[in-house]
């Protein structure tokens, strides 16, 4: 693997990159368009559905998106299109914690399949650009990492604090 973060994008063995491509394709359709809707030509994936854990699923669904973005950071994408993938997953993330409208939110936006047409649109564009530097990526990362820690406990107290409405009454 280190092997493979020392190599620039047009370096990149064909197999390898198109196995890596194919990989985040999948992952992609798993999370954003796996299951259909019967009666309709609209499909959902796990994403939204395990966003319906409070804590546990914001921060699964975040951290399987984080990892889209690292990959395309190693594919060479330079920092304002890893920006736009950021914000796409952020802004899932931060409305997916408002209970239920979030989660509605979640089956429509589809973040995943927004950054993998960006990925896909970067790798075939043809255009040279600068790629991001480690450090970018770290930060990034880190922030949506950090996010994610948040939005999993702000989740949990908004939960606690409606069940708890919900069993005394008030």
């Amino acid at each position: 693997m280190f092997y493979l973060l020392e190599m620039s994008k047009s370096s990149l063995p064909t197999e390898i990159a198109t196995a890596r491509l194919n990989r985040l394709r999948m992952l992609t359709y798993l999370l954003d368009n796996s299951i259909p809707i019967s009666g309709t030509s609209y499909r959902i994936g796990i994403d939204p559905l395990i966003g319906f854990i409070p804590g546990v699923g914001d921060f699964l669904g975040m951290s399987f998106s984080g990892y889209l973005v690292l990959e395309a950071a190693l594919m060479g994408l330079p920092k304002v299109t890893l920006i736009r993938m950021a914000a796409n997953i952020l802004l899932e993330t931060l409305v997916g914690t408002v209970p239920f409208v979030g989660d509605w939110f979640d089956f429509a936006w589809k973040a995943n399949v927004k950054n993998m047409a960006l990925l896909e649109a970067h790798l075939t564009s043809g255009r040279a650009s600068k790629r991001a530097d480690w450090w970018f990526i770290t930060l990034l990362l880190g922030v949506l990492f950090l996010v994610a820690i948040a939005v999993a406990a702000i989740s949990i107290s908004i939960f606690k604090f409606l069940l708890d409405a919900l069993v005394s009454g008030n």
